[in-house]
């Protein structure tokens, strides 16, 4: 089926792919750098109890791999705050990565589900800090009556992702639903590929490798910097994206 998307209702989620085309490393593969540590240690509320200036060290690392000079948003970033500039319809971003490469490009409107590398937020009240400075013992929270120290505003295992509920509305209301540079193999993630199926909507997958896992209905192989530049320009100039219920990848 040859849809036309120009007034479409489009949520787009975005993964560790995207951002890895713009020179950073990977947290889930090999060789990513969570495979440096054991998760427990540095991604958990229990790790961070237990050592929280391993995890500050940590996180304080990656906030400085975003200031690196050969890290700069790609083509597949600029391709989608061009979309949100100029789509007629509805467009709702949201991603799983933690660096602000969508917001150094260019977009305004997205949704960090797993939290922002350049923000803190306090222990307490989960509200969220804009930070300059590295994590550090001396920085606390502005929102308590006895001050807590801030602590990388990044969720961890075991902690809801952020803002589960908007999410789930606009894909419930979506026309086109895709899917960039994430494996979908882990919750909740995982599943909302199923619930924009689910209540009508198209699904493309852009990623490096087949997502045979899950029934999308066109899987568009290949890195996200020569995808979805495609894929944005057909969608502003009404150019048709095959859509084929035959070629599912199941």
């Amino acid at each position: 089926m040859n849809t036309d998307f120009r007034n479409a209702n489009i949520v787009v989620l975005t993964g560790a792919g995207i951002s890895a085309a713009s020179g950073l490393s990977t947290f889930r593969d090999q060789g990513g750098l969570w495979d440096k540590y054991p998760v427990e240690d540095i991604a958990s509320p229990e790790g961070y109890r237990r050592d929280p200036e391993l995890v500050e060290s940590f996180y304080n690392a990656r906030r400085a791999q975003l200031d690196a000079p050969d890290v700069a948003p790609n083509t597949a970033h600029f391709a989608l705050a061009k979309l949100e500039q100029e789509h007629q319809g509805r467009l709702f971003l949201v991603t799983q990565n933690v660096d602000d490469l969508h917001e150094r490009a260019g977009s305004n409107q997205i949704l960090h589900m797993h939290g922002e590398l350049r923000k803190a937020c306090c222990p307490v009240t989960m509200q969220p800090f804009f930070m300059s400075q590295p994590f550090a013992a001396d920085n606390l929270c502005q929102c308590c009556d006895q001050p807590q120290r801030l602590r990388p505003n990044i969720v961890w295992f075991g902690e809801m992702p952020i803002g589960m509920g908007q999410i789930e509305r606009a894909i419930t209301e979506c026309d086109l639903f895709i899917s960039i540079g994430t494996s979908g193999t882990v919750y909740p993630a995982a599943g909302f590929m199923r619930l924009a199926k689910a209540f009508g909507a198209k699904a493309i997958d852009i990623n490096l490798e087949p997502s045979y896992s899950s029934p999308f209905d066109t899987h568009l192989q290949g890195c996200a910097t020569q995808q979805v530049p495609k894929v944005v320009e057909s969608i502003l100039s009404g150019e048709p994206i095959e859509i084929s219920t035959e070629e599912a990848l199941i």
